[in-house]
């Protein structure tokens, strides 16, 4: 019998001691759960800034008031410098599909010059191009982090051109508005920063006429057609669109 009554009483001391350990606090706490990261994307502002090489031909011809009507052939020359500057834009994502446009402006030391024999060897041409710009658009498709995109728009530049021989300098300076297209790859090296590598084809249009006023009396009108390509390296910065979410805590 007092066998049977202290195994009972240990019975239920054990019984007591689980439920009072059962309602102490857990001092480790509620368990946290932290969101999964957001998915990348590229939509939002940006700027940068980007620098390169640029190459390129001007193409000049000429008339004369001796001859209406008769072209002069002239002499293709090459032209080449550094370019670089900044750019601003917008990128948004839908899908793996990117849509965007994108502005930038630019210095540059491209320049060159060709002997011109409508009027004797002593006769040269020369282009400079010290600025320029284009508002484009782009249209991409995205891997992740890795975007290819094509851009294509406007694209704006101020050209000087001089002609020049023993007796005399003609020198004038045109505002010019031609088109641009070109390509390129960005990588997102984090949900803020990129870097790229593009190359664009530019045409300004028209031929730029000028009278050579100083060198043949008026007698020649010069004109040019300009076009050049560059390959241009960039980083860019882009400013997120929405705060991240606040972290969930589950709560007991």
């Amino acid at each position: 019998m007092i066998r049977k009554l202290l195994f009972s009483a240990a019975t239920l001391a054990i019984t007591a001691g689980g439920a009072f350990a059962a309602d102490l606090p857990n001092s480790k706490g509620p368990p946290m759960f932290a969101p999964p990261p957001p998915a990348f994307t590229w939509t939002g502002p940006y700027i940068g800034g980007q620098v390169g090489y640029q190459w390129g031909t001007s193409d000049p011809f000429f008339t004369s008031k001796l001859a209406p009507g008769t072209i002069l052939t002239g002499n293709n020359y090459s032209n080449q410098g550094v370019v670089g500057g900044g750019h601003i834009g917008f990128n948004y994502q839908v899908s793996q599909f990117v849509f965007g446009f994108e502005a930038d402006a630019e210095g540059t030391s491209y320049k060159g010059s060709g002997v011109q024999f409508v009027c004797g060897p002593t006769c040269v041409s020369s282009t400079r191009i010290n600025a320029e710009g284009s508002v484009r658009g782009r249209l991409g498709w995205a891997w992740d982090r890795i975007l290819f995109y094509g851009t294509g728009g406007a694209a704006f530049a101020s050209i000087r051109n001089t002609f020049s021989d023993p007796f005399g300098l003609d020198l004038h300076t045109f505002s010019r508005a031609g088109w641009t297209v070109g390509g390129g790859a960005e990588y997102a090296i984090d949900p803020n920063w990129s870097v790229r590598i593009e190359y664009r084809y530019t045409d300004y249009g028209q031929a730029m006429s000028f009278p050579l006023t100083n060198t043949t009396g008026g007698l020649v009108t010069e004109h040019l057609h300009e076009r050049d390509n560059r390959v241009e390296a960039g980083f860019s910065y882009r400013f997120d669109m929405l705060a991240p979410p606040a972290p969930v805590v589950a709560k007991y």
